[in-house]
């Protein structure tokens, strides 16, 4: 009987757990995906070429995985706080009933574990797709193939998440007995009657109050725009009051609210009483009364989550950049015994051995000689390079040819050939007669996909070379593999923290925004009996929820702001900065949680303003 009743209860009330369960999933599916780095391609890739940061990186996503499971266990007990409390009387009605509590704490505990279930295998299934996701934006950001991982599920994963999830679902069935065991009838009964008292404050306070956290803002503000984040962070006499001072003043500003903004638009006596805009504002007005201290929690947890997520994210570009620039080839092959050996013919080497050139894309043959002062003219550098082909190389770089008086010295010819350990200079063509050869280099690119499978047949070929010449080679492989293990690591911590702080402030927001909305339904309903329309009474759910979410966010953006801006030039001192995509991915995830959470949030809290309908007069 108990489990036909729970079955018919979590069905009927899938709207009211709609939120919880999304919150569920979402948690699964992030714990899922970030704990199967393990089988995922690019981890494969870095254990094949033996990288040092490969235990590094699993060390630390399961460290971070145990903060992250506390968080979330955090949160679903918050979230069944908010059911419990939207259930108080349909509990009580039980016990009017017959059923006794014991029975009624046995009856939550199945609902409760058929929503755990249905929750962790939709989990589950979401975080498989998220890890073939992430696997592909990871090996994409590497130029390896895909395909040639294919997809992948790790077992060790799926057991780790459910067991920690099952966990957090016992607690949240024994904490939701004892809850129930412990109240009274006429408490269960009375629940949604106890009302918040609003509290006038004097205006002069609330003035006060939020100039004063302006202030503290603009200090801390200061503090990490003048000395940059390296200091602050370095030094705690900076970096305490920094972010003592921003904390404070987040603090008061949202204190400041429930008088301020009331005062404001009561100023506007056409905006205040148009429409249900005088209850609209004393009943959001009446909750960040009281709970200012959330609001200054979940907008720290939305900048925590902007920042660690952006940051991550303009490393990786950063760090991905340097690469590039110490590789402009996808592979560099130096005959350093040109001068003593003679030039190979490296195409017509690899002909004679088999290898397919059509697997090769751009080719470029360069020859460097020994500078001659008395020639060049110049006296501090090692090397000299024809004009021909420092042309050829500006060009495979994007470059316009060099136009200006012979000879030069580049500036920064390491875009264009990487780092070959030589000071150059460019001279006409005609000049090289007089000097000497020192070094030929062969820059190749890779035709197709699989570079990976090019390198692998060629390099072995021109390895065999070493027996007659000092031959070298490196590739855009290797540099990247130098810096992929750094690059995994704070893509996947920052994505992982990121998300996991922008989970728990979305879900937090809609939670309270639901409970006020169940509160509000009883009102609701007054106001439709006093000829309230059902189109005002749906706009002032919305707007109550668009107060709440935009609020916070608001703040957080402009905290944001100032932090990445001082994030960036720390992370400018490693290379370029792509601060404008690692931007447009951040405001993509924002959009995605976040507003999915407002949307879903708002249609529910819509749904519960109209459901106290007013019955029909019979003619």
């Amino acid at each position: 009987m108990f489990s036909k009743l729970a079955v018919r209860n979590v069905r009927r009330s899938f709207r009211d757990y709609g939120v919880y369960l999304l919150t569920l999933t979402f948690g699964v599916a992030l714990f899922y995906t970030f704990n199967s780095v393990d089988g995922q391609g690019v981890m494969t890739y870095l254990s094949q070429s033996s990288n040092s940061m490969v235990p590094v990186i699993l060390t630390c996503i399961d460290v971070f995985s145990v903060f992250v499971a506390v968080v979330l266990a955090c949160l679903i007990l918050y979230a069944d706080r908010f059911l419990m409390r939207r259930r108080k009387r349909e509990l009580g009605t039980y016990l009017l009933l017959g059923l006794s509590q014991g029975q009624v704490s046995r009856l939550l505990m199945l609902e409760t574990g058929l929503i755990g279930l249905a929750s962790l295998a939709l989990g589950l299934g979401l975080g498989v797709l998220a890890s073939q996701g992430l696997s592909a934006l990871t090996l994409s950001m590497f130029s390896l193939d895909f395909s040639a991982y294919g997809l992948a599920f790790s077992p060790r994963a799926a057991v780790r998440t459910a067991a920690y999830f099952l966990l957090i679902f016992l607690l949240v069935m024994v904490f939701s007995g004892v809850q129930v065991s412990r109240s009274k009838l006429l408490d269960l009964l009375q629940g949604e009657r106890k009302n918040e008292e609003l509290r006038p404050r004097p205006l002069w306070r609330s003035v006060v109050q939020f100039a004063g956290g302006v202030v503290c803002l603009l200090i801390a503000y200061g503090i990490l725009l003048l000395f940059g984040m390296a200091y602050a962070v370095v030094l705690p006499q900076l970096c305490v009051p920094m972010l003592g001072l921003g904390t404070l003043g987040t603090l008061l500003v949202f204190r400041s609210l429930s008088g301020f903004v009331l005062r404001l638009v009561q100023s506007r006596p056409k905006l205040y009483f148009r429409n249900l805009n005088l209850f609209t504002l004393r009943q959001w007005i009446s909750k960040v009364h009281s709970t200012y201290l959330a609001q200054t929690v979940i907008c720290i947890l939305l900048l925590l989550a902007m920042g660690i997520t952006a940051s991550s994210l303009g490393l990786n570009s950063t760090l991905e950049a340097a690469a590039d620039d110490q590789a402009p080839f996808d592979l560099t092959v130096q005959n350093q015994s040109a001068d003593s050996w003679d030039t190979v013919n490296f195409e017509g080497y690899l002909i004679e051995r088999g290898f397919d050139l059509s697997r090769l894309g751009d080719r470029l043959d360069v020859e460097f000689y020994y500078n001659d002062p008395a020639v060049t003219g110049q006296e501090e550098v090692s090397a000299a390079l024809g004009l021909s082909d420092y042309n050829a190389l500006l060009a495979h770089g994007g470059y316009p040819a060099y136009a200006g008086p012979l000879p030069a010295v580049p500036s920064s010819p390491e875009q264009v050939m990487g780092n070959l350990g030589l000071s150059l200079c460019v001279v006409p063509d005609e000049m090289l007669q007089r000097l000497e050869i020192r070094r030929q280099v062969w820059f190749v690119d890779y035709a197709g996909g699989d570079k990976e499978g090019t390198e692998a047949a060629l390099r072995p070929l021109l390895e065999a070379l070493r027996q007659d010449a000092a031959i070298h080679t490196s590739s855009r492989l290797d540099a990247y593999a130098s810096v992929m293990g750094s690059k995994i690591l704070a893509l996947f911590l920052g994505l992982y923290l990121g998300f996991t702080f922008l989970l728990a402030a979305a879900a937090v927001l809609a939670l309270q925004q639901l409970s006020q909305a169940a509160d509000n339904a009883g009102r609701y309903a007054i106001l439709r009996r006093l000829g309230a329309e059902e189109g005002m009474a749906s706009r002032s759910a919305i707007q109550q929820v668009a107060l709440a979410f935009l609020l916070p966010l608001g703040l957080a953006l402009i905290h944001a702001a100032v932090g990445m801006r001082a994030a960036n030039e720390l992370i400018a001192q490693a290379g370029k900065v792509d601060a404008f995509g690692s931007t447009l991915v951040t405001a993509g995830v924002l959009a995605l949680v976040y507003g999915g959470y407002f949307l879903a949030t708002a249609l529910a809290c819509r749904r519960l303003a109209l459901e106290g309908r007013p019955a029909q007069r019979r003619e």
